[in-house]
């Protein structure tokens, strides 16, 4: 089922988004993609590996020598890491791939998230999220944006995605069942959201593309609605 935006970005007015730390770049890697949290630690994809970092003193924890050129995520207990045209599930522990479905963009895919059970893939120039079943791969439903989407997350029950075009990237909460725009976080001029992930509280954690750099941007306590 498609859902279609009925706000854009004029109707909304705009924050400054408040960067409160930057991460990075980490030592083999020029470029962050997808983003994830697991409760200990932060996860970026930067290409040819998964690198896991302390948010709090920044250092680098571990890293995994698997492919991740946009989106990541995390259930729980397992990653998932968007390869191409696929989607990668990772024991964390081992860094084995215990299984992979295909990508619903086919290799044009952006962010990705887990909720509600679900895995939720941002597809950039389609300017959609796609709820998907982590089993098959099957898409369950989309959502429309009127914005190329990047990173993906879910906070409290609502559902916030980065975008990036024509050199201007914000952060934004969206109706999940209309699309329509709510809150709209804007990154300061020539600075990039490619990864989006919440730590389940106050904080965004930013993929920053070809800077090599994550950055921690603060939710608003108080939303528009």
């Amino acid at each position: 089922m498609n859902r279609n935006p009925s706000t854009d970005k004029s109707q909304v007015p705009a924050q400054a988004a408040e960067i409160v730390r930057e991460y990075g770049p980490f030592a083999g890697a020029d470029r962050v993609g997808g983003v994830t949290h697991d409760g200990r630690h932060v996860w970026a994809a930067t290409g040819a590996k998964l690198v896991a970092f302390d948010p709090e003193s920044g250092e680098p924890a571990r890293t995994l020598a698997r492919t991740g050129d946009a989106g990541t995520a995390f259930d729980g207990t397992y990653l998932y890491q968007i390869a191409e045209t696929r989607i990668d599930k990772i024991d964390p522990a081992t860094g084995d791939v215990i299984k992979s479905i295909p990508a619903p963009g086919s290799g044009g895919d952006s962010g990705l998230t887990w909720a509600e059970g679900s895995l939720w893939v941002g597809q950039y120039r389609d300017r959609k999220i796609h709820q998907v079943d982590p089993e098959s791969g099957a898409v369950i439903r989309s959502i429309e944006s009127n914005r190329f989407v990047t990173g993906v997350t879910w906070v409290d029950g609502e559902l916030w995605h980065g975008t990036w075009e024509d050199d201007e990237s914000e952060i934004r909460r969206i109706d999940p069942e209309s699309g329509a725009v709510l809150d709209r976080l804007q990154m300061p001029q020539g600075t990039g959201v490619s990864g989006l992930e919440s730590d389940g509280a106050d904080l965004f954690y930013c993929g920053g593309g070809g800077t090599g750099k994550v950055r921690a941007v603060r939710r608003p306590k108080r939303l528009a609605s």
